[in-house]
């Protein structure tokens, strides 16, 4: 793994595990189980999945894997994008978050730009987002959110890797499996409706990005908060008014 770069040149700074490396102009660098940032030796994981690299004066990321999917975000709810294999991605933002599963194990990484084409706006993300206030969650729907997105709520910093899967969250609540996809479905389904992207199902949708996506998209506009944590010790299993 390559060291900090030394110096005044633009460079893409990137994160793992507490670990950091650089990459230089001119310098490809690549993500994978036998790559610069050598992940693991997890058998569902291409040895090259990641490339990064300057293209043209811009920092771009491109997927040269053959089957996994990645999702890129700059964390904030202005850019979700999925970069499936063969395509790129300019980043163009100071911080970029980059989440990908191989197997039953979800990786991510944090990519950050020293000279980034866009800066942070006056005004939050928060503030620019309209769907918020058009969004009215049942009980059970917030709780639901709040499973998903309960690592991230308790520690500052947590990352989008640690989301639990539906079963995990379902456990969580005491919830059958089957109730919980199905609150999932309409709590995206609302979302959908608002405006929000990335949260539909359907084909070419994935269930780990569309849970990444729910998460990122709650803690960011503060659809739900830390204070949140206390709906998980409601027992709603039992309420048969209860809707979606």
């Amino acid at each position: 793994m390559r060291d900090d770069v030394v110096g005044d040149e633009p460079a893409v700074h990137i994160e793992y595990c507490g670990e950091w490396m650089s990459v230089r102009p001119g310098e490809v660098f690549t993500v994978g189980s036998d790559a610069d940032l050598a992940i693991d030796d997890n058998p569902f994981l291409h040895r090259r999945l990641l490339e990064i690299t300057e293209f043209e004066g811009l920092w771009v990321i491109r997927n040269v894997g053959a089957r996994l999917v990645v999702a890129v975000s700059d964390g904030s709810g202005r850019l979700q994008s999925w970069l499936a294999p063969g395509a790129w991605l300019p980043l163009v933002f100071g911080r970029t978050t980059i989440v990908f599963s191989a197997g039953p194990t979800t990786y991510e990484m944090t990519l950050m730009v020293a000279e980034p084409i866009f800066s942070e706006s006056p005004r939050s993300a928060i503030e620019e987002t309209p769907a918020v206030g058009a969004v009215t969650l049942t009980l059970s729907q917030r709780q639901l959110i709040v499973a998903l997105a309960e690592p991230l709520l308790l520690r500052e910093g947590g990352g989008l890797a640690e989301i639990p899967t539906n079963a995990r969250a379902a456990a969580r609540l005491g919830w059958a499996i089957t109730r919980f996809n199905r609150k999932l479905d309409n709590v995206c389904d609302k979302l959908d409706r608002a405006g929000v992207h990335g949260v539909r199902g359907g084909v070419g949708a994935y269930a780990t990005n569309r849970r990444i996506r729910l998460v990122e998209y709650a803690v960011a506009s503060r659809l739900v908060s830390r204070a949140d944590l206390a709906l998980l010790e409601i027992d709603t299993v039992r309420d048969r008014n209860s809707r979606s």
